[in-house]
């Protein structure tokens, strides 16, 4: 059996790689798409929001309602895909850990 040290070291660093990891969230760039591409958001895996764009044929005042509901659209597939980024990218970082099955990070 480990020594308290030795747990308390790997705990550390398991802190110190969680920390880089989701520092490294923001890096990775998602995009969302709707209306066959009419609409896109671009989104880190974090979920922040870093771009959008707009077709020019759906910038007409009787477009209005199909418009927002393209956005919506378009920020839900973002924020589905920034989630498995996020998932993918932290599952990476807990692949060489020692955790009990089922354990999740962060905690």
């Amino acid at each position: 059996m480990k020594s308290l040290e030795d747990i308390m070291a790997m705990a550390q660093n398991v802190q110190a790689e969680l920390t880089k990891a989701q520092a490294d969230l923001d890096k990775i760039e998602v995009e969302g798409a709707s209306g066959g591409g009419l609409v896109k958001v671009q989104a880190s895996a974090k979920g922040r929001i870093i771009g959008i764009q707009i077709d020019d044929s759906l910038l007409n005042p009787a477009e209005k309602g199909m418009l927002e509901d393209l956005l919506a659209a378009a920020f839900n597939d973002a924020r589905a895909k920034a989630d498995a980024a996020s998932q993918e990218a932290m599952s990476k970082m807990t692949s060489g850990l020692p955790l009990p099955p089922g354990f999740k990070l962060p905690f």
